[in-house]
């Protein structure tokens, strides 16, 4: 009986809503499922299902071998949800306000759902606050002008920030939430770079431009330290 990965990809920043001519990150995500034409879910939650997010993903996406949908909480096409994310191949989830959408999705119960179909083998993705809400805890704006330490689903351990190199203070806002006791120690994900997680593990770094990259971040006594994690650039 073959063995069911766990699969996580979580993107610092890029995509199909960044990089619309450049989708190897998107293609990377479907490529992990192992399908000819992989079901693919969009779930916009965090922009408040925002339709211009949603007609950006299935623009890029109709350029790919895959069968697209997405899914709306606020205008939902089903009443049975968890049966329809459990018959997608891989989720991808949007940026946008972490804290509503983990909100939603726990009055919804979408946060069981997603923890059910990573156990099925159902590929879980996303950019931003599609990145960060795998993981134990998410260092998040979801306040203006401000970053906090949100708990988030705990599939992944430790904490995880990302656009580390895209947006003023993102660094320096995470090492002080981890001096000062506020966050745990993780993962810094720069904008056009990917972590992939197996098992809860992490098993390998991608980019979609040579430059990106991403770190282990920890506190050692009273310094916060970086520790780089190679990544794989996936153009030629």
């Amino acid at each position: 009986m073959k063995q069911i990965m766990k699969q996580i990809i979580a993107l610092g920043g890029g995509g199909f809503s960044a990089e619309p001519n450049n989708l190897l990150l998107d293609k990377y995500i479907l490529k992990q499922t192992n399908k000819s034409c992989p079901k693919v879910c969009f779930m916009p939650t965090a922009s408040g299902d925002a339709d211009n997010y949603i007609m950006r993903f299935y623009t890029a996406f109709s350029s790919l071998d895959c069968k697209m949908s997405h899914l709306s909480l606020f205008k939902p096409h089903t009443k049975d949800i968890a049966s329809f994310i459990l018959e997608q191949d891989a989720i991808y989830v949007g940026g946008g306000n972490t804290k509503s959408m983990i909100a939603l999705w726990k009055d919804w119960g979408i946060a069981d759902y997603l923890g059910k179909a990573l156990n099925e083998g159902v590929v879980l993705a996303g950019i931003s606050a599609g990145a960060i809400c795998w993981f134990e805890e998410g260092i998040s704006d979801y306040l203006p002008n401000e970053l906090n330490t949100l708990s988030c689903l705990g599939f992944i351990k430790g904490s995880c920030c990302p656009h580390y190199d895209g947006e003023i203070n993102r660094r320096s806002g995470y090492h002080n939430l981890l001096l000062n006791d506020f966050a745990k120690d993780g993962f810094a994900i720069q904008d056009f770079a990917a972590l992939h997680f197996i098992d809860g593990e992490l098993s390998s770094a991608v980019s979609s431009r040579p430059a990106s990259k991403a770190f282990r971040v920890k506190r050692e006594e009273n310094v916060i330290n970086e520790y780089l994690i190679e990544t794989n650039y996936l153009g030629t």
